[in-house]
């Protein structure tokens, strides 16, 4: 994979610009060193920066190449997994935590005057009764906590006129949560990084990590020195074995975007432009782009394969919610690989005292990542409350090959699969 460009999606055709970073030569040293530049690393680094630290950033291939610029740019609150958190952290941090992903995104995208398409609106649908109880419920609790403004609980009838079809029985609008360019968003943040100060090297591969009191991150090309680091790889990284080997498994998951659509297409599928996500364990999920043509995506794909066409695996589904738009040319078809934890809470903790890692947000990552970034930034200056409690989480780690514990995952989501098709 080093040194591979951008994979031909929507989000790179329609980029601000192509980040040029240099690559890493020679011996470096730096307080904290990041190894990824997604969203975990970049916003990582970005607060970091802020803070007024050394940072440096060592990415394999380009700024956000990996699922933080593949992704379906839904902004959505909140942490998985939560029931296991709740077990060590109380539940008013858990609260406090769990719009805050979207703060940092909002306040960043004003102070750096970051393009990326951000727009506020979403809405979660349901398929079937189950769905619906869950929604209500979901909006209790949020009126509970005081937020009951920013949400509306929709039926039948009017889910139908907001998104112009008849797949779903009802739904949850709230207007905290949102949509964005996540490829423009993660660079923006990258270059806000770099002019604080922050060194960033692009498609350079780091091949291990020696521990001791300062850690040595070796690299194809050269070595950095760094007091700290934190490995933000996702699924894309093979480092510390030992530590986080069968733990975290690629999955992957699959957009199409159509050609720009009608404003009268438009004004009937989706006129207040709203993010869509289904309430599925294998969820489709779709949105339009700035330019009005819909982002469809979703089926992950846990064994490992790949679709011969992710055009002819994913159309029959946007048809089956959006018959109109049979005719709607395909431009655009891409995936990648998120990382999926078994018990879908994100793996934050150490291997050591001063080598930190934070990956596996399961596909929910614009938010918590950034949520994750600032936990790892707290606990690197000494404030680890909530990083010790996601350390107190026991995973359950799959042993043998990737591709073995990727069967086992597949088999695994065969089961709430079974549970999607249910009518109840």
């Amino acid at each position: 994979m080093n040194g591979e460009e951008h994979t031909a999606s929507y989000y790179a055709a329609t980029r601000n610009n192509q980040t040029t970073y240099p690559q890493l030569e020679g011996e470096h040293e730096t307080d904290i060193c990041i190894i990824g530049g997604g969203f975990t690393g970049v916003a990582c680094a970005l607060t970091l920066a802020e803070r007024g630290h050394s940072v440096t950033i060592v990415e394999q291939n380009r700024i956000s190449w990996g699922a933080s610029g593949r992704n379906g740019g839904q902004l959505i609150h909140g942490l998985s997994g939560t029931k296991h958190l709740s077990k060590h952290l109380s539940w008013d941090k858990i609260r406090q935590l769990n719009y805050r992903g979207n703060e940092i995104i909002k306040d960043r995208v004003e102070k750096y005057g970051i393009d990326c398409d951000l727009k506020s609106g979403y809405i979660e649908v349901a398929l079937k009764k189950s769905h619906m109880e869950g929604i209500k419920q979901d909006y209790d609790e949020h009126v509970e906590q005081g937020l009951g403004e920013h949400l509306r609980l929709v039926d039948e009838g009017e889910v139908g006129e907001l998104l112009g079809t008849d797949a779903y029985m009802g739904g949850l609008m709230n207007d905290l949560n949102g949509h964005l360019h996540p490829l423009n968003l993660c660079t923006g943040e990258a270059a806000a990084a770099a002019k604080l100060g922050a060194t960033i090297f692009e498609q350079t591969e780091v091949t291990g990590i020696t521990h001791g009191t300062q850690a040595s991150i070796q690299t194809t090309t050269g070595n950095i020195v760094a007091n700290k680091v934190l490995i933000a790889g996702n699924a894309y990284h093979r480092l510390e074995p030992g530590k986080l080997s069968g733990l975290v498994f690629p999955a992957g998951s699959y957009i199409i975007a159509t050609e720009p659509l009608s404003d009268e297409i438009v004004n009937k599928i989706n006129p207040q432009d709203l993010a869509v996500c289904d309430l599925s364990n294998v969820l489709d999920y779709y949105r339009l782009s700035a330019d009005n043509r819909m982002l469809y995506g979703g089926r992950c794909n846990y064994s490992g394969k790949v679709p011969s066409s992710i055009k002819e695996s994913m159309r029959p589904r946007m048809l089956d919610v959006y018959p109109d738009l049979a005719d709607a040319r395909i431009d655009y078809e891409w995936g990648g690989n998120i990382g999926i934890v078994i018990k879908r809470v994100p793996l934050l903790g150490r291997v050591s005292d001063n080598v930190f890692y934070s990956m596996g947000y399961s596909g929910h990552g614009i938010a918590p990542t950034h949520i994750a970034a600032e936990i790892m930034a707290d606990a690197m200056e000494g404030n680890t409350e909530v990083l010790d409690a996601y350390e107190k989480i026991k995973h359950w780690r799959i042993p043998g090959s990737q591709w073995f514990g990727n069967q086992i995952v597949a088999l695994g989501m065969l089961y709430f699969r079974a549970i999607d098709l249910s009518p109840l």
